[in-house]
């Protein structure tokens, strides 16, 4: 496990640490005037990562007012149907930006699925698995983690489904 000195503990590290899962921190300088849709491919890119590699976390909404975590390549789309039918709820919708601190803890561009203030069902895209490691937020802008796709699996009792929009 990476430590180092220039940064506070998140949630997210904490309970990587806690949990004995081994994950490396990358710091990289956040760029605030970047679109949020493009956000993740120009952190996985200034990290010298493929974007596919690279994590993006999306929380959803479900029908009767719970949520849904979505993981998924930093490039890619989430499909709300197929993530729907994965979660298995009728129907998902995107969590609206001013709700997210209160509810996961995180701010936009820093959301980590681990470390949440409440632990929620996560679906991560099924191309995970074709990676020795992937990336995902370290819990704030500027920090984002490299770890094994079954460790974050596993951890987090997720499921893996092909969630992500096919391309046209």
């Amino acid at each position: 496990m990476a430590r180092s000195a220039r940064f506070d503990k998140t949630n997210a590290l904490r309970e990587l640490d806690s949990a004995g899962i081994a994950y490396t921190v990358e710091t990289y300088e956040a760029d605030d005037g970047i679109p949020g849709r493009d956000y993740g491919v120009h952190v996985a890119e200034l990290l010298g990562h493929d974007p596919e590699s690279s994590f993006k976390t999306l929380v959803t909404v479900t029908p009767s007012g719970g949520h849904v975590v979505c993981c998924i390549p930093s490039a890619s789309e989430l499909d709300l149907k197929k993530a729907a039918a994965a979660a298995g709820e009728k129907s998902l919708s995107m969590m609206h930006v001013r709700d997210l601190e209160a509810t996961t803890g995180y701010v936009r561009g820093g959301v980590s699925p681990i470390g949440m203030r409440k632990r929620f069902p996560t679906i991560i895209d099924e191309t995970a698995q074709l990676f020795d490691e992937i990336g995902i937020s370290g819990g704030r802008r500027g920090l984002s983690l490299r770890l094994a796709p079954d460790d974050v699996v596993s951890f987090l009792g997720a499921t893996l489904a092909d969630i992500c929009r096919e391309e046209v």
